[in-house]
């Protein structure tokens, strides 16, 4: 029995997109909704990656990399944006804050 891998890697890619897209939509926790957004930018990191192969095109990993390192920045940004909020209010519910001054 010869599998190929591609419909394994797609299957796992959208397994994962649909992980972050859910705990998007059921967390109220900021790190959470970071963590779950990040799942989604890997899945879809991973699709990329996956069409790079397939097409023998290294310009997708390329992409893909480069797609990483924005990912880690909005990480850092969205940690801080959260750090900041959490040192002004003790709730840590994404709906509670109205408005972020500086």
């Amino acid at each position: 029995m010869n599998l190929q891998p591609e419909p394994i890697i797609v299957a796992t890619a959208v397994f994962i997109f649909c992980c972050g897209a859910a705990g998007v939509a059921l967390r109220k926790n900021p790190i959470g909704l970071l963590m779950s957004v990040e799942l989604m930018i890997n899945a879809a990191i991973l699709v990329l990656v996956l069409g790079s192969r397939v097409h023998g095109n290294p310009m997708g990993q390329t992409v893909a990399l480069l797609v990483l390192v924005l990912g880690a920045a909005e990480a850092v940004v969205g940690l801080a944006l959260a750090l900041a909020v959490f040192r002004r209010r003790a709730v840590v519910d994404v709906d509670a804050p109205q408005e972020i001054r500086g």
